[in-house]
């Protein structure tokens, strides 16, 4: 039980990660806080990330983690430095979800779940005082300035509050809450937003039907993509439709500006990126008489069958018979790529409410009192623990620049 009265009632409209951490500053610090959240529980897309293991932010140095936002990274360097890695760990380790750093300088909790880690959080706040309105649909606001709500039986509900936060997400995986529905809520008064783009999601390619029937749903491993001068390591998944995986989704960026800008990208596959061109020459030039190709190239270069069909797809025509050609080719694999996949299928969005638009304390200049956090904001990053790093980060941000505004007005 808290020692005094709150000082002012507080909405947050959106239960992910960037609301529910400034519900928990705000309402340490005596606010009276609701957090309004359309779909029936909380953190829907924040339990999906942790079925795989809940990568929460990254243990590389500072400056390497800021770069990872691209131009994103001078306006929310001082929300990162305010709430950085070590703060995010301990935060969590408060909560009994130990942090430890696995090989690729990724942190996960050690149980390798989101739902231990919420059901705590969940407690703490319900401690603090915060309240959870579930099935509430933001609409906007009537006439007299009031938050006004969509309720699943149809019903319309208003209410008024000394400040307000959105954290509603971007528009992917809109099965879990996040579909864009606020953009038009805030164009209409005159917030800039850059429009809503997959980030982090797969691009269409424009496969054979060999490969389509006999390889989609394969991986190619131990791969190195290039894209702009760019480069991801990992792997990629071949799908019916194009192409998918953590390498291509760490450039996602530079690949839809090519396709933006080009009206398609060109990138370049190294399947073997650990063997130098010269020696994979050289293995390549030790062929036995009347063995096939296949079978050479899965015995001297280790190439599995999608990476051989990969290499025909790649050439257009037949595969070239002399070693320095058929390792350069194995080396480079160039792959067109059409256009993004739909953003409903990406892990995450680019574009939102423009940096402008937003004061230091991410309140939007044109609507005071109103703030904004999260992918809300017009930010991307890789996947590797950075999307929830920067969601975390603005949230708290975010609460302090509320408190701050609720101080002087």
């Amino acid at each position: 039980m808290r020692d005094k009265e709150p000082m002012s009632d507080i909405a947050i409209i959106g239960a992910g990660p960037a609301g529910l951490i400034a519900a928990e500053r705000l309402a340490g610090a005596g606010h009276r806080v609701v957090v309004y959240e359309r779909m029936t529980s909380p953190a829907r897309k924040f339990l999906l990330a942790g079925r795989g293991g809940l990568n929460l932010t990254h243990s590389e140095p500072f400056h390497a983690l800021l770069g990872r936002y691209r131009e994103a990274s001078d306006w929310l360097e001082p929300a990162l430095c305010a709430f950085p890695p070590q703060a995010l760990r301990d935060w969590a380790d408060g909560l009994g979800a130990e942090t430890f750093v696995g090989s690729s300088g990724r942190v996960f909790p050690r149980m390798m779940k989101a739902s231990p880690l919420l059901r705590a959080w969940l407690t703490r706040l319900d401690g603090l005082g915060v309240k959870l309105s579930a099935g509430r649909l933001w609409t906007g606001w009537d006439a007299d300035g009031a938050l006004t709500f969509r309720l699943a039986t149809g019903e319309t509900e208003t209410t008024h509050h000394d400040a307000t936060l959105l954290a509603l997400g971007g528009a992917s995986w809109p099965r879990l809450g996040s579909d864009g529905g606020w953009v038009p809520l805030l164009a209409a008064r005159d917030v800039a937003i850059s429009p809503l783009r997959p980030a982090n999601g797969g691009f269409t390619v424009a496969w054979s039907l060999v490969m389509k029937q006999r390889f989609a749903g394969q991986p190619l491993k131990r791969i190195v993509m290039r894209c702009a001068g760019e480069e991801a390591a990992g792997e990629a998944m071949i799908d019916v439709e194009g192409i998918e995986g953590g390498a291509i989704y760490a450039l996602s960026a530079p690949i839809r500006e090519a396709i933006g800008r080009d009206g398609a990208a060109l990138i370049s596959i190294d399947l073997r990126p650990d063997l130098a061109a010269p020696e994979l020459a050289a293995r390549l030039a030790k062929r036995r008489k009347g063995e096939t190709l296949s079978n050479h190239l899965r015995k001297a270069a280790g190439l599995a069958p999608v990476a051989i069909a990969l290499l025909r797809e790649a050439a257009g025509a037949a595969l070239p018979d002399e070693p320095e050609a058929l390792a350069g080719l194995i080396k480079a694999a160039p792959l067109r790529l059409d256009a993004p996949m739909p953003i409903g299928r990406a892990i995450s969005t680019a574009g939102g409410i423009r940096h402008d638009e937003v004061d230091a304390g991410f309140m939007l200049k044109r609507l005071p009192g109103i703030f904004a956090a999260g992918e809300m904001l017009d930010w991307e990053a890789p996947t590797g623990g950075y999307l929830l790093q920067a969601s975390f980060a603005t949230g708290v941000a975010a609460a302090a620049g509320m408190e701050a505004w609720l101080a002087v007005r």
